[in-house]
């Protein structure tokens, strides 16, 4: 399984092979992974927290998973997933651009497997909790940049099961059953949520400063 810095080159250099395409489907070169340039690399994942504005959850009236449209297309049958799906398996299998084998491991629990179809793709934070802190005020369009967010760490191939485990849990609710994880996801929870300016609760600030005394 390549390495979080590496995954995220990768998926950048996939973005820009797929845009100058438009489309049907292109191989990307491997990428030599770079320096991790992670919240946490340098310190600034509890800045970054500090910033977030503290607010209780919101309503979810006239919530939908449709008003965040994904996955985007991008290629010829292909989409965000399948880009999802390259960049965090090893070993893939295609046919044309549609990923159909590979292996994955799964961050959050550690397991393993071979068939993308018990693989789900996951948004670090869920959009149901990005409703609740803020993008039920945003149109449509950028909900959907939101849900197909491959520039943060927002999308990750998981276990179907720890997905919907974790449902639109926050981490002072659901955290991955994998602890030597919890420094990353926590780092990772928060640079989605400053970004895209997302409030957190008292409980969930709570939750993440204490996943970070482990970083």
């Amino acid at each position: 399984m390549r390495t979080r810095s590496g995954s995220r080159v990768v998926a950048v250099a996939l973005g820009v092979a797929l845009a100058l395409t438009g489309a049907g489907c292109v191989a990307v070169e491997e990428v030599t992974p770079e320096p991790s340039s992670a919240p946490g690399a340098d310190g600034n994942a509890a800045s970054m927290l500090s910033e977030l504005t503290v607010a209780t959850a919101g309503s979810m009236k006239g919530y939908s998973r449709s008003r965040f449209p994904h996955w985007r297309k991008t290629g010829r049958n292909c989409d965000v997933r399948d880009t999802v799906l390259e960049r965090d398996g090893d070993k893939i299998e295609r046919s044309e651009c549609n990923v159909v084998g590979g292996d994955w491991e799964s961050v959050y629990d550690g397991r393993t497997f071979t068939d993308p179809s018990q693989v789900d793709i996951d948004h670090m934070v869920p959009l149901a909790n990005a409703w609740r802190s803020g993008a039920n005020e945003w149109d449509d369009s950028k909900r959907g940049d939101f849900a197909n967010d491959l520039d943060r760490p927002q999308l990750f191939a998981v276990s179907a099961s720890s997905n919907r485990s974790k449902g639109d849990q926050d981490p002072s609710q659901w955290k991955p059953p994998n602890q030597s994880y919890w420094c990353t996801y926590a780092e990772d929870w928060i640079e989605v949520k400053h970004h895209w300016e997302l409030s957190v609760t008292s409980a969930e600030k709570a939750a993440l400063t204490d996943m970070l005394k482990g970083c």
